[in-house]
C-alpha cells in the first residue's frame, strides 16, 4: 500500500516545480504564479487567515505591530492589511526581509507574530523563542500553523517532500539545514509543544501555550494540490469538496494535516 501511495504522489507532482531550487531566488515568484492559478488553494488560506485573526482577537491583547514571518506567497496581509509581510528571503509582495531568529525590531514593540508552515524551517527554535520574549509586549503572542502529528499527517508528511523530513523521534529541537527550505523537520511542533512540552515551559515560562486546535481543511488542501502538486478536482467541484469536508469534521483528530498553536507572553 505504501508503495502505491508513493507512486501516486509522484504521479501528481506539478512539473512546473519539479526541478525548482527550493533555496533559490525564483522559488517565491514561481509559487506566486501557482497560487494565483488555484482558487481552491486560495480558499484554504483565506479560511486560515480568518482563523488567525479570530484567535488573535480572542487570546491576545494590547497594541503594537502585527507581523508575519515566513509569509511566502499567501500572506495574512491579504485579509488584514496592517500585518507586515516578511520572510527570510526577498520576494514579490513582501514588505521586508526579516530573520525570525534575529529580528530587527525594537523591544516590546510587537502585539502578534503569525507564522504559516515556517516554524519547522527554523534551524534554532530557541533563538526564535528568545526573540519572541524580547519583541512581544505583555499580552501579545505568537500564532503558528504547523504540520499536525496525527495518524494521517504522520503517514503523509514523510512522503510528500524530499527536501523536508518528518521525524517525531529526532532528539534535538535544532535541525541541520542546507538552506532556508532544505532540511526541515515537519514534526518540530510536535517535538517542542507536545513531546518536550515540560522542557519548553521550563525554558520559556513567559510564553504560555494558551490554545491548540486541529484544522479541518485537510480535504480542500489535498484536493488543491498545494504549491507542489496538481489540483485533484475541477474548480466547479469546489462546493462539493467544501460540503464533504464539513461532513468529515468529526474525524479531524485522525485526518487533520495541520494544527494551530497560540502562545501568549505573560507579564
Amino acid at each position: 500500500m505504501a508503495r502505491l501511495i508513493n507512486k501516486f504522489i509522484s504521479s501528481i507532482r506539478d512539473t512546473t516545480v519539479a526541478d525548482i531550487d527550493v533555496d533559490g531566488d525564483h522559488r517565491l515568484a514561481i509559487h506566486a504564479r501557482i497560487f494565483e492559478s488555484k482558487p481552491l488553494l486560495r480558499s484554504v488560506f483565506s479560511e486560515l487567515h480568518r482563523t488567525f485573526i479570530a484567535l488573535d482577537e480572542k487570546y491576545l491583547s494590547g497594541d503594537g505591530l502585527r507581523i508575519e514571518i515566513g509569509a511566502g506567497v499567501a500572506p495574512v496581509r491579504d485579509l488584514a492589511p496592517d500585518v507586515l509581510a516578511t520572510d527570510i528571503v526577498p520576494g514579490p509582495g513582501l514588505d521586508r526581509v526579516l530573520d525570525a531568529q534575529a529580528m530587527d525590531l525594537a523591544d516590546s514593540s510587537v502585539r502578534t507574530i503569525f507564522g504559516q508552515n515556517c516554524f519547522h524551517h527554523l534551524p534554532d527554535p530557541e533563538a526564535f523563542f528568545r526573540e519572541c520574549e524580547r519583541v512581544l509586549k505583555p499580552g501579545g503572542g505568537v500564532i503558528l500553523l504547523e504540520p499536525y502529528h496525527g495518524p494521517f499527517g504522520s503517514f503523509l508528511f514523510k512522503r510528500l517532500f524530499t527536501t523536508e523530513g518528518f521525524d517525531k523521534r529526532y532528539p534535538s529541537w535544532q535541525t541541520p539545514v542546507a538552506g532556508p527550505m532544505n532540511g526541515a523537520n515537519q514534526a518540530l511542533s510536535y517535538i517542542v509543544f507536545k513531546r518536550d512540552r515540560d522542557e519548553f515551559t521550563l525554558k520559556f515560562p513567559a510564553l504560555r501555550i494558551v490554545h491548540e486546535q486541529t484544522c479541518s481543511n485537510y480535504l480542500k488542501y489535498l484536493a488543491s494540490g498545494g504549491l507542489n502538486f496538481r489540483q485533484l478536482c475541477p474548480n466547479w467541484a469546489i462546493p462539493a469538496v467544501s460540503l464533504l469536508q464539513f461532513m468529515l469534521f468529526p474525524l479531524n483528530r485522525w485526518l487533520a494535516l495541520h494544527h494551530i498553536i497560540v502562545l501568549r507572553k505573560e507579564p
